[in-house]
């Protein structure tokens, strides 16, 4: 079994590539799987980390307005077709899998126009341009929300399967990560978080709060600045006693993090929402207003339509008004229990195995 991926830029587009790739893995040992790139994506790390041969080719995004740039772009997507069309006439793949990413748009439709089998995934609720037109091509479109299903009506066979989780996020429960972390089983705690490189202006308005709200509640807060944002936030909050707040750059044990939160404050990437649902943890979703299409406000709708989270809005935050927000959750035990229950009903456990499935119809038609 040989399996061309194509997804890259940012670990949303690289991460449930390495799920499926793994569980491809792990049900065919003996598999070849090879991952195609850009230079500049996140993928030059986190693809060789998991052991996966990483190939790369030069594709470049368009800007909305006719530029320079843009003769540019057009000039390294023909680039980066001839070099797509090269990795898939060598590799010979059985499969080709999308995942996101401008680098799927040469790599999908070289193989589309090869007659191999291909299937995209789609993590978010508004799907991306590149996704779109792809599904005009690939055999099938894997999708992550329901409210996506609107934008794809010229796919030839679309399927919700949900975003493919992290191993490690289904093996944990609330009991034994509170006893991993060291909390008291009836501590309520707050884990706030905005990537992995943090979210300046959230990060901001959380120092703020804890400055002039924190007075010793009885409620624990892990908060997570991002490495590049560590320093100016201990900085800022320099000289007030938190003795229930921890301020890390990273979370690296994540999975027990989260399963040990009784309310996570985050941006609404659609990885995030798909681990969070998978525990049943109720959040307070702020939005990035600076991604693509902005992406993000649809997914955090979309879970607060399903009574699984609040969101505000970054042009409406405040310290004051997250505050409010958090300890109001906190406080209406009902009200957190009902949300938790509602992320645990969106959440999809087994998406990785739906689109192995699927991937596995695909080649035996082949």
């Amino acid at each position: 079994m040989k399996v061309l991926f194509a997804g890259g830029g940012t670990a949303g587009h690289i991460n449930p590539g390495l799920a499926i790739a793994k569980y491809i893995r792990e049900k065919n040992p003996g598999s070849e799987i090879v991952f195609v790139g850009t230079q500049k994506g996140l993928e030059t790390s986190l693809v060789p980390r998991e052991g996966f041969e990483l190939k790369l080719i030069r594709v470049k995004g368009f800007k909305r307005k006719i530029s320079f740039d843009t003769v540019i772009s057009i000039k390294e997507l023909f680039t980066g077709l001839n070099e797509a069309r090269k990795i898939v006439k060598d590799f010979k793949p059985d499969l080709v899998v999308g995942t996101g990413g401008y680098v799927c748009g040469p790599v999908v439709f070289s193989a589309a126009m090869k007659k191999i089998p291909t299937l995209i995934h789609e993590q978010n609720a508004y799907p991306g341009v590149t996704n779109r037109i792809l599904s005009r091509f690939s055999q099938v479109t894997a999708i992550s929300f329901k409210e996506s299903e609107k934008y794809f009506k010229s796919s030839k066979k679309l399927l919700l399967t949900g975003n493919p989780v992290r191993g490690e996020m289904l093996q944990v429960n609330r009991a034994s990560a509170r006893k991993k972390l060291g909390i008291d089983k009836d501590t309520p705690l707050v884990v706030i978080f905005g990537g992995s490189r943090g979210a300046q202006s959230v990060n901001l308005t959380v120092a703020q709060m804890l400055k002039e709200n924190i007075k010793g509640e009885p409620f624990k807060v892990i908060f997570a600045t991002g490495d590049k944002q560590h320093d100016k936030i201990i900085e800022t909050i320099q000289g007030v006693h938190l003795p229930s707040v921890e301020i890390v750059p990273y979370i690296f044990d994540m999975a027990n993090t989260m399963a040990a939160a009784d309310l996570v404050v985050c941006r609404a990437g659609a990885i995030t929402i798909s681990e969070l649902t998978a525990l049943g943890i109720p959040s307070i979703m702020i939005p990035s207003p600076y991604v693509t299409a902005n992406h993000q406000e649809h997914n955090a709708n979309a879970l607060e339509k399903q009574g699984a989270a609040k969101v505000i809005l970054e042009k409406d935050l405040t310290s004051d008004s997250l505050y409010k927000e958090i300890l109001s959750l906190i406080e209406d035990k009902s009200s957190l229990k009902k949300m938790s229950v509602n992320a645990g009903k969106v959440g999809i456990k087994d998406a990785t195995e739906k689109i192995y499935v699927e991937l596995i119809k695909l080649m035996r038609k082949k």
